[in-house]
């Protein structure tokens, strides 16, 4: 089922979970609903992140040190559930990590969490069945990335397949806040739009006011990651929940109803 974004665009907040530490995140997380976050996308760390920047290469470091693990994302998604029903959550993790945990408990146990659906970075659609039929028996969305690479024939797998929103990144290369948005993220959503009627949310590179406005053009939701794990970073373990919070409600006023 797709998810439902209530503004124009709407807003993804992702956060790795244990940076700094599983209350913190908690709290950050369920500031972050209440400031305007409509879908969250809880990181899972990993010791070798490879399509994102040093920001969140840095607090997945972190929060694996304080011995973050699978379970502890999983039961955090529980406690969110329960406590904000309405949210989206999305579990956005690379493969190892699920693998690990094992593909059919990992999804059961999503599943019993409440969990949405799952983002894994570097799942290909073209080795996806067995992924997408564990996925589907548990009521998981599958979501795919597309980047401007993607040539359309991909874009139209990715399409068939995908259930909740399509994440298309701004640009080639790894996460990271940047001064200005990528200019190829229009056109490629502008394609993908021949191949599907679910919502496209476009990531990488999206931090400020300015850059949620323009995604709203053409795009339904903006993801922003890097900085909001840099202000969780900077704000500390105490500021962090109304520092957060203060950064969503300023991305709110570019953003109709």
């Amino acid at each position: 089922m797709p998810i439902r974004f209530q503004h124009k665009p709407g807003l993804v907040v992702y956060l790795t979970v244990g940076d700094p530490d599983l209350e913190t995140t908690r709290r950050v997380a369920l500031a972050a609903i209440d400031a305007g976050a409509e879908v969250l996308e809880l990181g899972v760390p990993f010791s070798d992140p490879l399509a994102d920047g040093p920001v969140i290469q840095a607090a997945s470091e972190r929060a694996l040190k304080h011995g973050t693990r699978m379970s502890d994302v999983l039961a955090l998604a529980a406690d969110l559930r329960r406590e904000r029903p309405e949210t989206g959550l999305i579990v956005f993790s690379y493969l190892n990590p699920i693998l690990r945990f094992g593909l059919e408990r990992f999804c059961a146990e999503a599943e019993a969490a409440g969990v949405d659906g799952v983002l894994a970075t570097d799942m290909i659609v073209e080795e996806s069945a067995e992924y997408l039929e564990h996925l589907r028996r548990h009521h998981l969305a599958p979501i795919f990335l597309v980047a401007p690479t993607s040539p359309d024939e991909r874009l139209k797998k990715i399409a068939a397949v995908t259930d909740g929103f399509i994440y298309a990144i701004s640009r080639v290369g790894i996460t990271g806040t940047q001064s200005s948005l990528a200019s190829e993220a229009e056109p490629l959503v502008q394609r993908l739009r021949q191949y599907t009627s679910l919502p496209i949310a476009v990531g990488f590179g999206v931090s400020n006011a300015d850059h949620v406005a323009e995604v709203g053009r053409f795009a339904d939701a903006a993801v922003i990651g890097s900085a909001i794990v840099a202000n969780i970073e900077k704000a500390g373990r105490t500021e962090a929940p109304s520092s957060i919070a203060r950064f969503i409600e300023g991305l709110r006023p570019s953003v109709p109803a």
